[in-house]
Parts: structure tokens; sequence; C-alpha cells
């Protein structure tokens, strides 16, 4: 999660304006489960988070394997470790993740739009692909 997290941070400085926002969102969503992980088994979780995103960040190494130890919360090679986890089931994660998060913004705009209809407005009460009043570009 954290190299995906880094990534997707990496993608998102490449980018101008709201588009780069779900790149953060999902950044800040990804590194919720390794600092999860640092909570759970006591370790000091800011310093064992910015640890695991230094080591990252070193495109050089290409430490993509690392993350934190459940059993002793520091940061480890996880292949070292003999820790794998199956692509097909992080996939799987991942989709019904963000399919739950588009499914809850349209349930969403149907239920403000249909506030806004009672009030003699129609259409949506946020436009997703538009950007936020005053930022227009």
């Amino acid at each position: 999660e954290m190299e995906i997290a880094h990534q997707l941070g990496l993608k998102a400085k490449t980018l101008n304006g709201v588009i780069q926002w779900p790149y953060k969102a999902v950044t800040t969503a990804l590194e919720i489960i390794p600092r999860t992980l640092a909570q759970n088994c006591g370790a000091n979780t800011i310093r064992t988070i910015t640890a695991l995103r230094a080591k990252h960040a070193h495109e050089q190494e290409k430490n993509v394997n690392w993350g934190i130890n459940g059993e002793t919360g520091e940061i480890a090679d996880m292949a070292a470790l003999g820790i794998w986890e199956p692509l097909a089931v992080k996939l799987q994660v991942y989709k019904t993740a963000f399919e739950t998060a588009i499914l809850l913004l349209r349930i969403d705009d149907i239920v403000s739009g249909s506030k806004k209809k009672d009030a003699g407005d129609s259409g949506p009460a946020v436009n997703h692909g538009a950007a936020p009043e005053g930022m227009e570009m």
C-alpha cells in the first residue's frame, strides 16, 4: 500500500489543479493501512510511517517490498520475511473500494438533486467534473 501511495503521490505532483485531488485522496486512504498496523502493534506511529515513507522515496534502491512487521512494529523487507499478498485479492479489494466510493457519490448526487428539485432547481448539487466555485480555469 505504501509503494502504491508513493507512486500515486508522484503522479499527483505532475498534475495541476483539481485533477490531482483524487490522487491525493487515494494516497491518504492507502496510508491508513500501514498506519493502523503500526498502531495495533504498539509502534511509534509517526516515526514508523515517516521511516517507511523515506524508505519508499529512495527510487534507486527499489524498496517496493518494505512494510511494517506486525509483530515488532519495525519496518522490514516483507520479501525477506516471506510475507506476500495475492495480487487477485488486492485488485478485488481496490476495485470494491472504488466502486463503493463512486456509489456513495452517486447516492449523494441523487439525494442532493432531489432536495434542490424540491426547491425549484434541477440537477445534482455538486458537479464532480467542474472546478470548485471561485477556482474556474
